[in-house]
């Protein structure tokens, strides 16, 4: 009876041994600061992160620092040049209205077609040519020194008609195509004259020389004995400019007409 509960005995004590020899043996991670580092070292591994990451907002915030300072450098230059671009193209656009100011009154002293004094014969010795790739700018300025500097009415009239052909779109088109009706007007070609006149007040309604082209078209008319169209036109111009220059200066001649009639 003892040998069989010993024998029992060691049959347990070999289980419970195998039982313990089986369970995984403890492993302390050494990764982890719970288990690998004192509370301390814990804390100052804490605040060396929270450092860190201040270091680095502080980093962050001067490179935003930074880009605005540049973004607002930038903005002050462009609204510099945007100045400045406006006040180019004020000074353009006083410059072709003292242009064409000045084409007038070098046009005006021509405006009989009974004589011939006013247009220069051509010179074919002293004949400029001309660049196919000349800006509008230029091209239109090349133009009206001809008439301006030069007198050079003649060769005036295909150097307008070339700028016209190249430049259909221009915003100088309908002084350019004014210009050019003047100065076939001034030697007397009242066909093609009419054309340029009509291209003007049928193309560019808000032109500050429609006025002027419907004079020109009226004056047109009168030349060619047709006094109707001429009272017509008189009267449309008068109609539609009311206070402009050339309806005071359409007003006597629509008078002198009506009293012929």
């Amino acid at each position: 009876m003892k040998l069989n509960n010993v024998l029992f005995g060691l049959s347990l004590s070999a289980v419970a041994l195998g039982v313990i020899a089986a369970e995984p043996a403890p492993v302390i991670d050494v990764t982890n600061p719970s288990t690998s580092m004192t509370l301390e070292e814990r804390i100052t591994e804490l605040e060396r992160q929270q450092e860190a990451r201040n270091r680095k907002q502080i980093s962050d915030q001067r490179l935003l620092d930074d880009l605005q300072n540049e973004l607002d450098e930038i903005r002050g230059v462009t609204e510099l040049h945007t100045h400045q671009l406006g006040q180019i193209l004020n000074r353009q656009r006083e410059l072709y209205q003292e242009l064409d100011r000045r084409v007038e009154q070098a046009l005006k002293p021509a405006t009989s077609v009974e004589t011939d004094t006013a247009l220069p014969s051509s010179n074919p010795n002293n004949q400029q040519s001309y660049s196919s790739d000349l800006t509008e700018n230029q091209a239109y300025d090349q133009a009206v020194n001809l008439v301006l500097k030069d007198k050079r009415y003649e060769q005036a009239i295909p150097a307008f008609k070339a700028f016209n052909e190249k430049f259909p779109n221009s915003s100088y088109a309908a002084n350019a195509h004014y210009w050019l009706g003047q100065l076939l007007f001034n030697k007397a070609d009242f066909g093609q004259a009419k054309l340029e006149f009509n291209v003007v007040v049928d193309k560019y309604l808000d032109s500050t020389k429609r006025s002027d082209a419907i004079q020109k078209l009226a004056m047109v008319a009168q030349k060619e004995n047709d006094k109707a169209k001429a009272i017509a036109l008189y009267q449309q111009l008068i109609n539609e400019y009311p206070n402009s220059t050339a309806a005071q200066l359409a007003q006597p001649r629509l008078n002198s007409l009506v009293e012929q009639q």
